[in-house]
């Protein structure tokens, strides 16, 4: 029998247990593909590796969108509250559920990946918590220029780190990480908008903000591997730094933590939403 009970108004816990779980499932797809890259060469490029995380996006909205509009990003979220999308008693809620999602899909996959962990440290010739152990902690959160590159003939190369950070600085990083959550939270408000006309059509918009955030991936990874999202990174940050990494995640850029994986993506996000409600937005045809 169909069933026709009309939809009650989700409650605050099933609001904080959407964005948990899709957090969760955002941060296990996607930080698993990191894990399978760097510890076992799984991803031969760094497409795969970037549409993978278009592909967690995707299912993340699709799983718990309906509910609490899956903004899975505190950064997202902020811009949505500061535009007027959501009102500002949902924030604390909904970054405090995604930042709890993000933490325990980095536990789930530390429990899946330790020994793997511990066998490319050796491999790499690093000890966990000293220099040269952002090559897996890499894996949690984010370090910038991207440490991948720092090996020479199967180790690793502090000279190599040293000469690419002489390269890539704090600032360049801050600019990278403004741009790529600008132009993602610029896409997500323009696909989610009833009134844009050339919005996807109904039910495809996580497609099309999934395959932003890989092409942004593609582009920004080597740089700063390509955040975008506060939970994203800082959770798994904090796990990696109980897990035996120390102070590491947190000294190895400085106060970088904070002004590239923090700041910039939430001042990045209310940018691009702001270009597109106060420019983009009044030069829609009216009538939708």
């Amino acid at each position: 029998m169909p069933d026709d009970r009309q939809p009650s108004a989700p409650t605050a816990a099933s609001l904080g247990l959407a964005e948990f779980l899709g957090t969760f499932l955002l941060v296990f797809f996607g930080c698993g593909a990191v894990h399978a890259a760097v510890l076992t060469s799984a991803q031969t490029g760094l497409w795969q590796v970037a549409i993978v995380w278009g592909l967690a996006i995707m299912i993340a909205i699709y799983t718990i969108g309906a509910i609490s509009g899956a903004h899975i990003n505190p950064a997202i979220t902020f811009a949505f509250a500061a535009w007027g999308r959501v009102g500002w008693g949902r924030v604390p809620l909904y970054v405090i559920s995604q930042l709890l999602g993000a933490f325990a899909a980095a536990a789930v996959l530390y429990v899946l990946f330790s020994g793997l962990h511990i066998e490319q440290e050796k491999n790499l010739g690093i000890r966990r918590g000293s220099p040269g152990s952002e090559l897996t902690a890499m894996c949690y959160g984010e370090f910038f220029p991207n440490p991948g590159g720092a090996t020479e003939d199967g180790k690793f190369s502090m000279a190599k780190f040293r000469q690419m950070r002489s390269r890539f600085g704090q600032g360049q990083a801050f600019l990278a990480e403004v741009l790529g959550t600008a132009i993602l939270a610029m896409v997500v408000f323009a696909v989610t908008d009833a009134k844009n006309s050339g919005a996807p059509a109904a039910g495809f918009a996580p497609v099309f903000i999934g395959l932003t955030v890989a092409a942004l991936i593609s582009v920004i990874a080597p740089l700063t591997q390509a955040c975008f999202n506060p939970a994203r990174d800082f959770a798994p940050r904090v796990f990696s730094s109980l897990a035996g990494w120390g102070s590491l995640p947190f000294t190895s850029n400085g106060i970088g933590w904070l002004t590239v994986y923090i700041l910039a993506p939430t001042a990045g996000a209310w940018i691009g939403a702001g270009i597109y409600e106060r420019l983009i937005r009044p030069g829609l045809p009216a009538g939708r």
